[in-house]
């Protein structure tokens, strides 16, 4: 009799042990919660960052004055009935 109770209680404290100790220990869960929070956070940043985009996108394929404005600051184009007049400052 006190075999099997000395059986059982080492059983037990195998379970407990790899509750505690284990792959889904306690510890081990708080460090997937934090992991958990830092990757929500990442990903927030990123949908920012993707809407952000898609607004520009939007724009870019609506709006023909912003590609207009681009394009003659980035490019230097004129449109056909307009006259570039550069000039240089002398110091």
């Amino acid at each position: 009799m006190r075999f099997i109770t000395l059986v059982l209680a080492l059983l037990i404290g195998l379970a407990q042990a790899s509750l505690w100790f284990g792959k889904g220990s306690v510890p081990h869960v708080m460090t997937l919660q934090a992991q958990l929070g830092e990757q929500r956070a990442a990903n927030d940043a990123a949908r920012t960052r993707n809407a952000r985009l898609a607004a520009e996108v939007n724009d870019l394929r609506e709006g023909l004055e912003m590609v207009e404005e681009t394009a003659r600051r980035e490019l230097g184009m004129v449109k056909s009935d307009e006259v570039l007049v550069q000039y240089t400052s002398r110091r």
